[in-house]
């Protein structure tokens, strides 16, 4: 289905009905998620994540077998820190030909030349707008705005922005110095409203995590779902808390937003506690996750968790927030 209101640059570049990116989350982003957004018209980009080669190898070999050779719309992302130690998986990646390469957390500009000649389009996450410029230098086609509603990693409390503020102001600077630089917006958009307010505050489109990861194709766990259908907005928090307990050394200022059970609340004022003597923990953890006990093992979603009731397909979510969209979008018009 084709839907005028969200005809954007973004749509248009990579050959979309819909100007939504599937955020490439690490082990939930397979290539089952990823070709099932590609199918429904949305840019799929599998979770490589921190760089693992085989998962990568794997995952997005089945989005390619899934997609039938009809990759125009497929892609990965890799969190950037992890390349520097290892990017044998991005260069595997850029062997079959992505349509787009994600980069977040840390510098991008060493990748770049590879990317290009790969003939892949860079797109990078920043949180904070003094990340723009660096980007932008990489030569990103797409600057993704990342606000600290996000589920997963980003950039902590301190420093962290509000995705409402965050993207207008980069979406200002990209009009200034890099108009041809696209712009999605990521953080709490989770349904049609927020994909309208995205376009409204100046983005191209929006690259969606936590409703995407509770869909029928993600790989996160079923019972991390069923926790995450009953958490409402309130109930997340961003810490460093699983990182510690999942042995997950991320630099600063980054840390992670999840569902806020038992065990975080239990070490969430005990960090220092917790970094000094975490075996205890670790193990508790760990237990939780082999026993798929979601009052200890983790629920990888942000904000947004209060605007998910159900665990559809895909192509099912998809559509249902384009439609939304393109309603609320008609009816602003219409005024």
């Amino acid at each position: 289905m084709t839907y005028a209101n969200l005809n954007t640059r973004f749509s248009q570049t990579f050959a979309l009905t819909t100007p939504i990116a599937l955020a490439p989350m690490a082990l939930a982003s397979g290539g089952a998620l990823a070709a099932a957004c590609a199918q429904a018209g949305a840019l799929g980009l599998v979770g490589g994540g921190y760089g693992d080669l085989l998962w990568t190898q794997r995952e997005y070999q089945l989005a390619q077998t899934l997609l039938d050779g009809h990759t125009h719309r497929l892609g990965c992302g890799f969190i950037t820190w992890k390349l520097d130690e290892d990017a044998s998986a991005l260069d595997w990646v850029l062997t079959q030909a992505p349509r787009a390469i994600m980069l977040s957390f840390g510098d991008p500009r060493p990748y770049a030349p590879r990317i290009a000649q790969a003939g892949a389009l860079l797109i990078c996450q920043v949180q904070r707008l003094e990340q723009v410029a660096q980007a932008v230098e990489a030569g990103a086609a797409v600057i993704v705005a990342q606000g600290a509603e996000a589920g997963g990693h980003g950039m902590n409390a301190q420093l962290g922005r509000g995705t409402l503020a965050l993207v207008p102001e980069i979406a200002d600077w990209l009009a200034a110095h890099a108009p041809a630089t696209q712009l999605l917006a990521a953080g709490g958009v989770a349904d049609g409203r927020g994909l309208a307010a995205a376009l409204m505050l100046g983005a191209d489109g929006a690259l969606i995590g936590s409703r995407l990861w509770a869909t029928q194709e993600s790989l996160a766990a079923p019972g991390a779902k069923a926790q995450a259908i009953q958490t409402n907005g309130d109930g997340t928090a961003r810490s460093e808390v699983f990182d510690i307990l999942r042995r997950k050394n991320w630099p600063a200022p980054y840390d992670f937003r999840a569902i806020r059970n038992a065990l975080h609340r239990h070490w969430e004022h005990r960090l220092e506690v917790l970094k000094a003597h975490p075996e205890v923990a670790r193990l508790d953890y760990e237990q939780g996750v082999a026993q798929a006990d979601f009052n200890r093992a983790h629920a990888t979603v942000g904000e947004a968790v209060g605007l998910i009731h159900d665990v559809p397909a895909a192509a099912q979510l998809l559509a249902t927030i384009s439609a939304q969209a393109q309603a609320r979008l008609g009816a602003f018009n219409a005024i």
